[in-house]
């Protein structure tokens, strides 16, 4: 038997451990604590998301986490027009035009990062050189970049027969703008010159694409000048592929505040006007409507010194050349939003060898 020493220096040797054990695990816990705290202190901050709304510089840093394909891309390669539509967002601001080799080393550098559709616009994009430097750059984009699709945007005043005999086989959409089926409405918005008539051009470039096999589109701005007209009977005369509708948009520094060009405030229709006029037309099957905030962020536009240009604020903010810093560092700052893209229509069948158009 254990005499009373020897249990009672036996519990106190039990008490002793137990008092260690506690220290020793309250050590071992604070130091993993302190482990923890350091390593969440350094978790990378590039990986927390960013708001999507805020400054510009927010803007430009969550873009920076986006990836963003240029798989059609709006070229505006001069800002010179013979027109003066009084709405237009991109104006006469510069008549600077890229030499025609740093065109195509910017288009191919397009191509490389993804690019599948160019659409080539203005101003007027017939203005410069009468239509050969466009169609150069055509010509190159379908049979040396070998691109599905190439498409041009006009006002059709400027275009000759001549032009679809040399250049039509590379082209395959040509979009004529055209607001009113009245001439004396064309005329007010600006859209004409002189006596000649807006929409016998229009009839006649349409009859020309069908001869030459070059799908045929129709653009029209919606607007105060416009916005009760019923243009259902001759758009479906004149069959195009695509009807695109836009409701009319303000720019600052373009159509709209104290260094624009342009005063287009007085062409602003509502939402509720712009939608009356599609339910007006929803019988029109080539109809595809697009309203400002479609509009806004979902178009990959290039300037005339190939910079992309960011139009979230309502103004158009450029990006650097893709010619000095390439695409994928400049799409960054083109306020691009791919999803949007796709929700309004933008990815179709744009190659007229898949159209299967009866010509």
């Amino acid at each position: 038997m254990l005499t009373s020493n020897q249990v009672g220096f036996a519990a106190m040797l039990m008490q002793f451990c137990f008092k260690n054990v506690n220290s020793f695990l309250a050590a071992l816990l604070g130091w993993i604590l302190r482990v923890s705290g350091t390593q969440m202190q350094h978790t990378p901050v590039g990986n927390i998301s960013r708001p999507k709304t805020g400054t510009k510089e927010q803007k430009e840093g969550s873009s920076t986490q986006l990836t963003r394909t240029p798989s059609s891309v709006n070229y505006h390669f001069t800002r010179q027009c013979n027109y003066k539509c009084g709405f237009c967002f991109h104006t006469a601001k510069t008549s600077f035009v890229l030499p025609i080799e740093e065109a195509k080393r910017g288009l191919r550098l397009l191509k490389e990062a993804g690019m599948e559709k160019i659409n080539f616009s203005g101003g007027e994009p017939f203005i410069h050189e009468k239509g050969n430097f466009l169609g150069e750059l055509v010509r190159y984009c379908k049979q040396e970049l070998q691109l599905p699709s190439v498409s041009i945007v006009s006002n059709g005043s400027l275009i000759r027969e001549t032009w679809f005999q040399k250049y039509g086989d590379y082209l395959d959409i040509l979009a004529i703008s055209c607001d009113s089926f009245n001439e004396d409405t064309n005329k007010v918005i600006g859209r004409g010159q002189g006596k000649k008539s807006h929409l016998d051009k229009l009839h006649q470039v349409q009859n020309w694409c069908r001869e030459y096999k070059v799908a045929f589109k129709i653009n029209s701005v919606i607007n105060t000048y416009n916005v009760d007209e019923d243009m259902t009977e001759q758009i479906n005369t004149l069959n195009p592929v695509r009807w695109k509708v836009f409701q009319c948009l303000l720019i600052e520094g373009e159509n709209a505040g104290e260094n624009s060009l342009r005063e287009a405030e007085k062409f602003i229709i509502s939402d509720q006007q712009f939608q009356d006029f599609l339910d007006r037309h929803q019988s029109v099957k080539c109809l595809v409507p697009e309203s400002n905030q479609k509009m806004r962020d979902s178009y990959l536009i290039l300037d005339e010194y190939m910079r992309f240009l960011d139009c979230r604020e309502g103004r158009k903010d450029p990006s650097k050349s893709i010619l000095d810093i390439g695409v994928e560092e400049a799409i960054k700052f083109s306020g691009f939003d791919e999803k949007m893209f796709l929700v309004r229509g933008g990815k179709y069948v744009w190659s007229k060898a898949d159209m299967k158009l009866d010509w």
